[in-house]
Order: structure tokens, then sequence, then C-alpha cells
């Protein structure tokens, strides 16, 4: 071998340039990567405001047809609200011919009118027909958003197997019972001296119908269906589609007491029974009973809403409580401006 060929070798990294080469990509990978999360948030975002929209409209082609917006949840005669073992079926899936799941719900249908017969204002008729859960663990992929983190693990109670969901109706800033079939409540919101009127939107048992909503407060000032979470354990049954309860599948008396704007991290905030306390995730709760659930989502910043009109807002963790009084409340006769 000649001294010249052996001059032609490549000359070998030396530690140092590799270390500098491995630094420089680690750098560029650090500064990408937020920007592809942030790319992934927006099109989940989209994504999720898309079935709002969906499942607001849904409603509207449920009232078309029904002369009524639907039901957050049925509860027949003489059963309390947070009875979770004789709930009947929610407005999500009262909602799921108009979301293009009619073969599904033909499957149901019967249960559901035999339960709807049951309930107030009806005074005969009906059953405490139960066989509507016989689909509770079906995913319905409009009812998830792309961001939760829990969306894939089926809730435990009331014979288990409840598949989840991200969206609630707005069953009004007061308490469970009193929004049933369009009622209301004088209220002083957390943080305010203002009395006003509070009453929901898609309540128990159903009656609220779109000219209310118009003649009130106005359809695009008013929340119909919110964002919500799903729980981070198995027993915890926020954020589950056919489950009609507070947290499950509607929001309710907030903001009130220890549960005030959306995602409000408090350890004790909504009020699930079997829930998991975990402010950390600003997933607080108390889990003794059912009666108190405000908005989540994993969306930075705030949850995502559809209005009463079918338009979707953003409405920031900042919100005071007297506006976010106002967007959930359809009689309070007070205005609110953009958080």
């Amino acid at each position: 071998m000649t001294l010249s060929s052996i001059n032609k070798r490549p000359r070998a990294f030396t530690l140092v340039e590799l270390l500098v080469v491995i630094a420089i990509v680690a750098i560029l990978f650090g500064l990408l990567l937020p920007a592809v999360q942030k790319v992934r948030e927006a099109a989940a975002r989209a994504k999720c405001s898309n079935n709002l929209k969906q499942i607001a409209l849904a409603c509207h082609g449920y009232h078309d047809v029904q002369q009524t917006l639907p039901a957050s949840v049925l509860v027949g005669r003489g059963i309390s609200w947070n009875d979770e073992n004789n709930m009947g079926p929610t407005f999500l899936m009262l909602i799921l011919p108009y979301m293009e799941q009619a073969a599904l719900y033909n499957q149901v249908s019967a249960s559901v009118l035999n339960y709807q017969q049951f309930c107030p204002p009806n005074t005969a008729g009906g059953s405490n027909d139960q066989n509507w859960r016989t689909y509770r663990g079906t995913p319905i992929p409009a009812y998830n958003c792309p961001s939760e983190s829990y969306g894939g693990t089926l809730g435990t109670r009331a014979g288990g197997g409840w598949a989840r969901g991200n969206y609630g109706a707005n069953n009004g800033p007061g308490d469970p019972g009193n929004m049933a079939r369009g009622g209301s409540e004088i209220m002083t919101p957390a943080n305010s001296t203002v009395a006003a009127s509070g009453a929901g939107v898609l309540v128990m048992n159903g009656g609220v119908t779109m000219t209310m909503l118009t003649n009130e407060d106005g359809a695009s000032n008013t929340i119909m269906v919110a964002h919500l979470r799903v729980g981070p354990t198995q027993d915890d049954m926020r954020g589950t589609w056919a489950f009609g309860q507070t947290g499950a599948n509607y929001l309710a008396n907030v903001p009130y007491g220890d549960d005030l704007g959306p995602n409000y991290p408090y350890y004790a905030a909504d009020d699930v029974l079997g829930c998991s306390s975990q402010p950390e995730i600003e997933m607080g709760c108390w889990d003794q009973w059912y009666g108190q659930a405000t908005a989540r989502s994993q969306h930075p910043g705030g949850v995502l809403a559809a209005m009463g009109d079918g338009t979707v807002r953003f409405v920031a963790n900042s919100v005071s409580t007297d506006t976010w009084f106002r967007m959930l409340s359809r009689n309070d006769g007070l205005t609110w401006t953009d958080n």
C-alpha cells in the first residue's frame, strides 16, 4: 500500500464532532416537537368542534320532528334523578337517528319509547324498560374528542361496559331536579351579588323548545352542548355517552359552591359517585354522590361549546363566574361579552 492511498482514506468523526452533531439534532428536534404538537392539537380541536356542531344540529333535527329539544336524560315516574340503576336513555341516544346512526337506534327504539312514556308529565303507560342499555358499550366516533386520554376505558358502574363520550348537555346552572321539564330557580352565581333565573336547554324529561330558547336569552347566547372529559379510572363515570348522570352526559349546578368555571381544578369540584379526584390534571371531584359537574377538556386553556344556534365557541378557563352562569342559563335576562 502506498502512502498516497493511505492519505486518501476518509477521515472518521472525532468524539467531539459526533457530540456536536447529536447536540444540534437534539436542539432541532426540541424546536420541531412543539410545532408538531401544536399542529396535532389544532387538527384535534377542529375535529372536536365539528363533532359538537354535528350534535347541535342533530338536536335541531330532533326538535323539527318532536317539536321539543331532546331531554338530557329520561327519568321515570317515582325514580330519583340520581338513581343510576333505573335512569333512562340520554339525549345522545335520542339523537342517534340524526347522527347517521338510525340502524343502531332502531334496535332499541321500542325500549326507548317504553321508557319515554313512563316519564313525567305522562301519568300512565310505559314501563321502566332498561333494554336500551344493550348498546351502552357501542362507541360512537362523533361522540369522542381526539384529544381525550382515557376514551378507550369502559365505565364499570351500574353493570359496567359503558362506552365513553366527550359531549354533555347543558342541563342548566341549577340543581338537576329543579331544571327538569324546563324549570327554573333563582340563583346567585359564586363570586357574584346578582341573583338571576337559572334554567337549562337540554333538561331532564325535555320540554324546552327553540321558541323558548330564542325568545328568552337567544339561541346564540346560550350553550346547548359542552365538552366533558372522561374519568381517569374505570369507576369514574365522567364522560360516558349513554350514562345519564352529572359529569357523564350533562353538566349542572355551576358556577356554584366549589365547582366554578371550565376545568376548575379544586380537588372536590365535581360531585360524581365513585369518581377519582385528580386535581393535578384538572379532574378534581367528590365521590359520594351525583349532583354537580362543570365542562372539562384537554384542549389547552378552555373548552369548546355548541350554542343553541349550532355555532361552536371556545370558552376560556378564565371566564368570569357571571359570564359562565349567563352562558349556561337560557332565561337569566342578562347579557355577556366574549371572554
